[in-house]
């Protein structure tokens, strides 16, 4: 029988930050949103928009009803999952197994609960262009309960096997990034590629919409890992200092190198650089100082510039390119934990990382949380991704996918062009 603990005594300036937090981390879902919508082409940028929308409202019923307590109940079952006595939030006064909070447990559930959501949102940029509304709000139900909430308790969760083997996720290298990236791997191969690709050319339609959103990433980012603290101090500070230089690393190593290979610097290579440091820094946030958070940034912008290569290297259509960000940037970010990892900056760093003197134990383990979160998330998702095609279909038919999912699944458009005749009249 488990006994559950009233809940910590609750600090109002960690609550306040918590809060603040929530709100900058669910603006991330809509920024994500403009982010993808000026990738596509015009005539799906409302359907992207409304997948990632969705994701808000499918992931918070999902999240309260079972998710929260698979992922941070107490476990159930050899590390791998909680167990189901948080479900419904039945039990939302008592304190959180095995960590010590200074917030309202609510806020907590609400903080992390923002998490779940633009990870699942984050899928919609692999299927861009193709994938049926009814399906993908069907299979971010399923992926948020069977493979995100598992896989949030495996690193988060005092009775994870990740983290009781001493892996270090600051706010989501695992959880969120590598996640949805092997996810987005998995997804992309069941459903197949766009209809032309990648023989026709598929430009972005809105570019400065992509940057509006990039924005709203950059500054929701602060309040994703900043938030992770669970504290208004010191750890938030650093972290979210960490967070904007890598972001700024990532952005100017990947214009840099775009100006050498390609002669020009963009907006899109910018906004993707930036995106690229702040994956990267998300486990590190917490761990590193500021100058190796900047390098991190800088590592991942050239990095992952050259992952976009590998979709046609190996001819999978990840649309907008989450497995060279996300999953890249992840993987990139969790083992720099393992190399710069500081005591300094966090005192839950117990061995440093072997580039401070720490030797190859910790960067060992972040090791083994990359190949475990890559290959669960993989592994899961192809599955729930087949079943779903083989029983309620993933796929618009041709017919559809030429017309736009703008007017063929929603009857709307994005934009209504009208001219005006020399007499002033509209045509």
């Amino acid at each position: 029988m488990t006994h559950l603990a009233l809940a910590d005594p609750v600090d109002s300036g960690d609550t306040a930050w918590i809060l603040v937090c929530i709100a900058l981390v669910l603006l991330m879902t809509p920024g994500l949103a403009f982010f993808y919508a000026g990738m596509v082409r015009a005539k799906n940028v409302l359907g992207m928009i409304m997948q990632n929308f969705v994701a808000i409202a499918v992931v918070s019923v999902t999240w309260v009803l079972v998710g929260y307590s698979l992922a941070f109940d107490e476990d159930a079952f050899g590390g791998l999952i909680g167990g189901l006595h948080l479900a419904g939030l039945t039990h939302a006064e008592v304190s959180v197994p095995g960590i010590d909070l200074t917030v309202p447990p609510l806020a907590f559930v609400a903080f992390q609960l923002m998490f779940a959501i633009i990870t699942a949102a984050l899928l919609s940029g692999a299927v861009a262009d193709r994938m049926r509304f009814g399906a993908f709000v069907t299979f971010i139900a399923v992926w948020s309960v069977l493979v995100y909430a598992p896989l949030a308790h495996w690193a988060w969760s005092p009775d994870g096997w990740l983290n009781r083997l001493g892996v270090l996720d600051f706010a989501g290298g695992t959880v969120v990034e590598i996640c949805s990236g092997a996810s987005a791997l998995a997804l992309a191969l069941v459903i197949g590629p766009r209809h032309g690709w990648p023989r026709e050319m598929m430009t972005p339609h809105n570019l400065p919409l992509t940057m509006i959103g990039a924005g709203m990433l950059w500054v929701g980012w602060l309040g994703f890992n900043g938030g992770s603290a669970l504290t208004a101090g010191t750890l938030a500070a650093s972290a979210a200092l960490a967070t904007h230089l890598s972001g700024v690393g990532g952005m100017l190593s990947w214009l840099v190198l775009e100006k050498r290979l390609t002669g020009k610097a963009t907006t899109l290579g910018g906004a993707s650089g930036a995106v690229a440091g702040l994956v990267a820094i998300t486990p590190a946030a917490g761990f590193l100082a500021p100058v190796p958070a900047l390098l991190v940034g800088a590592v991942a912008g050239v990095v992952c510039l050259f992952a976009i290569r590998l979709k046609f290297r190996f001819h999978y259509d990840d649309s907008l390119d989450v497995v060279a960000v996300h999953y890249v940037g992840g993987v990139i970010g969790t083992l720099a934990v393992g190399l710069l990892a500081a005591t300094a900056v966090n005192p839950a760093v117990v061995h440093e990382g072997l580039f401070l003197g720490g030797g190859l134990g910790l960067l060992g383990r972040q090791a083994v949380g990359v190949v475990a979160a890559s290959a669960f998330a993989f592994g899961a998702t192809f599955a729930i991704a087949r079943a779903l095609r083989a029983t309620i279909g993933l796929r618009v038919t041709p017919e559809e996918e030429s017309a736009g999912l703008d007017a063929s699944i929603h009857a709307e458009t994005a934009y209504e062009f009208t001219t005006t005749s020399s007499m002033g009249r509209v045509r």
